[in-house]
């Protein structure tokens, strides 16, 4: 009969099986995969770097030999010969190089005037003319070491020649002459050698000191420096763009930033320092020089170095356009003379500039508008945070003028342009907000570019005159996305112009920079990108807090008086209200401009409120039109959140108001406590009328902290804490009437109470404990009473055992420490009926708490008895009493055990 296996044997024998075939085929695809490569032809040899064995595939063994089996590891190559190579040659070199500077300083003037032109002639002609050799016979290494050899060769010829032959010659126009027949000589030498990869370099390096050593030995003015270094710039910038090698171009776009950069500083500095229009005339030729350079060389320049191009021909363009009024108009008012000549760089837009170029330009005027706004925005800081330096003085008096009231040292005159900067920025912004689609077909054709890069559909691409379907509006969008492409020459539709549909690309005013795009042309998916209606409403919102920040600042400029500067300022949050409530609720790209109308609002009505402290009439017309402000505006909103915040704001503004109630009917702070209370009490009541409004709990948290601020006030007058915190426990007690609160409310309610229970005790210097644990304790355990009635099964720990602890525990401490007899006889009885209690009722809390403190007290008042019976009594007998009591116990043990097992488990019964 055949045996049949069980299930579980039969599928592990199987699960071995297949492991063995698994096993077994690797071994064999691992040798087909070694005979392969055995029979494969030999590979070209592999470029530097390229590591086959990184890819997966047999690292060769060497021309016709079979690849090494997997697993093999290649013993650790050698030095390459070319590094070794290198190195020694390097080496060579510079001990070649300090032999012939230290023949020159030291040696030279032991050999006559035959024996240095020998020594200079030969060594200068034989290290210029061995490269020549050496690279006929590929010696290629070598001949950059002796070409560099020479390079300092001919520096010490040209030193040589001026210490022997033309030593009264001017140092820096010899050395003016001298790097510029080097550069020439080596220029030549680069071009007719043109494998070697230094001299070219060194002579672009030798080209930037001609002109300027040469204004230098001249003695010629700042602004002629200033040209020569633009010059040079010119020159390396020449270089950079149509040189040939990476060496040439990238020492000629170093020297050509540094020369660059140093003559726009020349220029700038004698711009702004001249001592009127016509002396910043010169200057500015040269910063508009150097503008036309920058920009000729954007013109032709790769993608990265046109936006820098463009960036610093714009900005020198405005240094040098506005240089020239700057010094016809007051002081103060330059700022705004750039300004408006960084804003008319934005018609760069309309030119036939290439699109990179463009967008650096651009770049330009809005770094001047930054910097405008940088030097405006401080002083509105101040107009804001002024009113502080009057919290000391409360109703001091009414300042003179707006100025005196912000107490700021800044100078006024100097700053009165600031308000006109800001509004001129906010008018722009505005103007951007209402004519955006306008706008953006504008801008729409700067976008196509950028378009192609990021994947997204640009003018003339399906999909590009659908309205936000342009640069920004497409936030997710890669090239691989369907519609992303941009359709050939012959495609359908490619000729077709976004500009012509109305709302074409609208999403954007400016181009996808693809700094933002973060995704080529074969990505699948791009960094996301704000919306075509996010960037609007920022735009509006910028608009709103620079226009709101303009006029503030125009009060100080203007030293308006107090009474105006405080009615301006209302009238300001008036307005800000107004937007904010009007746009409440609006979509995603619209809730910028009333979120920053909300937050203008709440920072304004704080700086007007304080600023209204110097007088007391005007702090309560401040204040109390502040308070209808914000909740007429609760009222008109529609959206939850503004409306909590106006809600909230209206709240603060009316506790203010009861404070400055208590200071005119000249009432002490703890006097005042009781008046700040009627605010929390109103919004305990509104609370209950609102009830699940979301409004609701904003408020009445707000009326809690004011009723914290009473608490405070009230904190020097122990009777006057009490009652704060009683009134305060009936507000919670209020508010704890509704289902919603109770859960909060209650026990705040109930801590409130005996909060104020225990300050009223301590006022009244009342010293024992139970006045103080008694009004704890009957609370909480008709509490847990009331617990336990609805839930019989509740553990009487937790219903009884706190309110028990609270009073037996405190007491018991006492107890041992008074010599008197009373209090240890009433906590005995009232243990002993506690004990009782949870024996009758079977309550393990009480009888555990009960019985404990009862053995306790009853041991501290047979202590003293127990300790003359044993003064009296023989020495040796409690050591016999003792081991008495020990042989009973050992001798009862099992039953003792016993007895413990049952009263564990009674106690384990009881709840």
């Amino acid at each position: 009969m055949e045996h049949v296996p069980p299930p579980s044997e039969e599928l592990a024998r199987l699960d071995r099986e297949l492991a063995e075939l698994d096993a077994r085929r690797a071994q064999l695809l691992t040798r087909r995969a070694w005979l392969l490569a055995a029979l494969r032809p030999p590979a070209p040899t592999a470029a530097p770097g390229w590591n086959p064995s990184a890819w997966g595939a047999p690292p060769g063994g060497g021309p016709g030999a079979p690849a090494q089996p997997w697993g093999y590891v290649p013993p650790k190559q050698p030095s390459a010969p070319r590094s070794a190579q290198n190195v020694l040659l390097t080496l060579g070199g510079l001990l070649l190089t300090v032999a012939a500077v230290a023949f020159t300083l030291v040696s030279w003037g032991s050999m006559g005037i035959g024996g240095r032109s020998a020594v200079l002639a030969v060594v200068t002609l034989g290290a210029l003319t061995a490269p020549a050799v050496l690279l006929r016979r590929k010696l290629a290494a070598t001949a950059e070491a002796l070409a560099a050899l020479a390079l300092v060769l001919t520096l010490l010829d040209a030193y040589a020649v001026h210490a022997v032959a033309a030593p009264d010659t001017d140092g820096l126009g010899f050395t003016a002459v001298a790097s510029a027949v080097l550069a020439a000589l080596w220029t030549a030498y680069g071009l007719a050698l043109g494998t070697l990869r230094l001299p070219l370099p060194a002579a672009v390096v030798l080209a930037q000191w001609p002109l300027l050593f040469w204004a230098w030995a001249a003695g010629a003015p700042a602004l002629v420096v200033g040209w020569a270094l633009l010059a040079t710039a010119v020159l390396d910038g020449t270089i950079a763009l149509l040189g040939k090698g990476a060496g040439v171009r990238i020492t000629a776009c170093v020297g050509g930033a540094v020369m660059g950069f140093s003559a726009l500083l020349v220029g700038l500095t004698l711009s702004t320092t001249a001592s009127g229009p016509l002396g910043a005339v010169a200057p500015g030729a040269l910063l508009l020089t150097a503008a036309a350079a920058a920009l000729a060389g954007a013109w032709r320049a790769p993608k990265g170095f046109a936006r820098t191009g463009g960036v610093v021909a714009g900005l020198a363009a405005v240094a040098a356009v506005g240089g020239v009024p700057a010094h016809a108009v007051p002081d103060g008012w330059q700022v705004l003379v750039y300004l408006l000549c960084g804003l008319v760089l934005t018609a760069v837009v309309r030119s036939r500039l290439p699109g990179n170029a463009t967008r650096g330009v651009l770049a330009a005027s809005g770094a001047v508008l930054a910097g405008a706004l940088v030097w405006a925005l401080p002083p509105v800081a101040a107009v804001l945070l002024g009113p502080v330096t009057l919290l000391p003085d409360v109703w001091a008096g009414s300042p003179e003028d707006f100025r005196s009231a912000l107490g700021s040292t800044l100078r006024w005159p100097e700053l009165s342009a600031a308000p006109v900067v800001l509004a001129l920025v906010a008018g722009l912004l505005g103007a951007a907000y209402r004519w955006w689609p306008s706008l953006a077909r504008l801008a729409a054709p700067l976008g196509e570019p950028g378009a192609a890069e990021a994947g997204v559909p640009a003018a003339g691409t399906p999909g590009a005159g659908v309205p936000g379907a342009g640069v920004a509006g497409a936030e997710t969008a890669g090239a691989g996305a369907p519609g992303a492409g941009t359709p050939g020459a012959g495609a359908p539709g490619a000729g077709a112009a976004s500009a012509g549909v109305p709302g074409a690309g609208a999403a954007a005013p400016w181009p996808a920079w693809p700094a933002w795009s973060g995704a080529g042309a074969g990505s699948g998916a791009g960094v996301r990108r704000p919306s075509g209606a996010a960037l609007r409403g920022a735009a509006g919102a910028g608009a709103v807090a620079l226009g709101w920040g303009a006029l503030l600042l125009a009060g100080a400029v203007l030293n308006v008086p107090y009474a105006l500067a405080l009615a301006g300022e209302t009238v300001l949050v008036a307005g800000l209200l107004a937007l904010a409530v009007r746009g409440a609720g609006s979509g995603r790209g619209a809730s910028a401009v009333p979120v920053t109308s909300l937050v203008g609002a709440v920072a304004g009505a704080a700086s007007v409120g304080v600023l209204s402290l110097a007088s007391e009439g005007a702090s309560y017309a401040v204040v109390g039109a502040l308070a209808a402000l914000f909740a007429g505006a609760a009222v008109r909103a529609g959206s939850e959140v503004p409306r909590a915040v106006f809600a909230v704001a209206s709240t603060v503004m009316a506790t203010v108001l009861t404070g400055f109630a208590g200071r005119s009917l000249g009432l002490a702070p703890h006097e005042t406590a009781p008046l700040v209370l009627l605010v929390p009490a109103l919004t305990v009541l509104l609370g209950a009328r609102l009830r699940r409004n979301p409004v609701a709990l904003p408020v009445e948290l707000t009326g809690a902290l004011g009723a914290l601020v009473a608490v405070g006030l009230a904190v020097p007058d122990a009777p006057f804490l009490a009652l704060v915190l009683a009134l305060c426990g009936v507000l919670a007690a209020g508010a704890a009437a509704r289902p919603e609160r109770r859960p909060v409310a209650g026990y705040l309610a109930a801590a409130l109470f005996v909060l104020a229970t225990w300050v009223r005790l301590a006022a009244s210097e009342v010293s024992f404990p139970e006045a103080y644990t008694l009004p704890v304790t009957v609370p909480a355990l008709v509490v847990g009473f009331l617990r336990r009635r609805k839930d019989p099964e509740a553990s009487s720990w937790a219903a009884y055992g706190p309110g028990l602890a609270a009073t037996l525990l405190p007491s018991l401490a006492v107890a041992w420490t008074d010599t008197d007899w009373l209090r240890p006889l009433l906590l005995g009885v009232a243990a002993l009926v506690v004990t009782l209690l949870g024996a009758r009722y079977r309550l393990q809390a009480l009888l555990v708490l009960g019985g404990a403190v009862l053995a306790l007290d009853g041991l501290h008042e047979l202590a003293p008895y127990v300790v003359q019976v044993a003064g009296a009594l023989p020495r040796w007998l409690p050591p016999a009493l003792a081991g008495l009591l020990l042989l009973v116990v050992g001798a009862t043990y099992e039953q003792r055990l016993r007895d413990a097992r049952r009263l564990k488990d009674a106690l384990g019964r009881m709840r």
